[in-house]
């Protein structure tokens, strides 16, 4: 079964390649390779083949170079030197060879999601670790909402213009259906201030991540829809210093390839210590309910 059309890929391409040329708004992707690197230092190994799969820029794959892999191969989204030219949802490899394999503010914009991560473990050796970071469902609720009432108000409808986010409690589910052992997901929220609006959407189009859904209106947004959307994002949702914020919610998964050193749970009946002794308290009996 294909996986559905939710965004338009070549514009995903398009717009992304804009925002490079214009200058690329970089500070939520500086956030999540501080990240990364964070999360990276308890596991005590290095990873002589590491792939970073989609990531905007090379700045994933230069942290990687500067001590964690020994060569670092990049599919990058767009043309770039030292770098293959990929799409997430149709990797250019195929074989089990890499030890490290990550993605930062990417997977957030492809269609088959589980097919994506299917493929990148299937690129990974067995005991190699997957590490990604993608936009949550919170991303940018205060542009939905204003946009969703403004367009209610002035147009009697409402047309599809901010992606649908996925859910940290799907995304730990997808991880085990890719097959990966040990999976990960947790979020974290990141609150960024504008002085209007209209800063945070120029902000999103540096980045790339305007409106590129498949499904979207094809006719110009109009003016008045626009300045209405405005002007409930500031009644809504200004600090009392009249700035407005914007939410980025950040979802990161891990997961390993599956290998017989990992830890495994547990037969059930096979505990060596009832819970009761472990907490050192008297165990109670249980009986149905109504019995003495």
């Amino acid at each position: 079964m294909k996986a559905p059309l939710v965004f338009d890929r070549s514009l995903v391409r398009r717009r992304l390649e804009r925002a490079m040329r214009t200058g690329y708004a970089d500070f939520l992707l500086a956030r999540t390779v501080e990240d990364l690197e964070e999360r990276l230092a308890p596991v005590l190994r290095t990873f002589p083949l590491a792939l970073d799969v989609g990531t905007p820029t090379p700045v994933a794959a230069e942290f990687l170079r500067r001590g964690r892999s020994e060569q670092v191969v990049r599919i990058a989204p767009l043309p770039e030197p030292e770098s293959i030219q990929g799409d997430e949802e149709n990797l250019p490899v195929s074989e089990p060879q890499f030890d490290l394999a990550i993605s930062l503010l990417s997977l957030q914009g492809v269609n088959d999601l589980p097919g994506a991560l299917v493929q990148i473990r299937r690129v990974l050796k067995s005991d190699g670790l997957f590490m990604g970071a993608l936009l949550g469902g919170a991303t940018l609720t205060e542009l939905r909402q204003a946009f969703t009432q403004a367009e209610a108000e002035l147009e009697g409808g409402v047309s599809p213009r901010v992606a649908p986010f996925a859910d940290v409690r799907d995304l730990g589910g997808l991880l085990q259906r890719a097959g990966f052992a040990l999976p990960v997901a947790d979020s974290e929220t990141v609150r960024v201030r504008y002085g209007d609006p209209f800063a945070l959407m120029r902000d999103l189009r540096q980045m790339g991540l305007t409106n590129a859904l498949h499904d979207r209106r094809k006719t110009p947004l109009r003016r008045g829809t626009l300045m209405r959307a405005a002007e409930i994002y500031v009644e809504r949702f200004a600090d009392p210093d009249g700035r407005v914020p914007a939410t980025f919610e950040i979802i990161w998964l891990s997961g390993w390839t599956p290998h017989e050193s990992q830890q495994k749970p547990l037969r059930p009946g096979s505990a060596k210590m009832r819970l009761a002794d472990a907490l050192g308290v008297k165990e109670q009996p249980t009986g149905e309910k109504g019995q003495e």
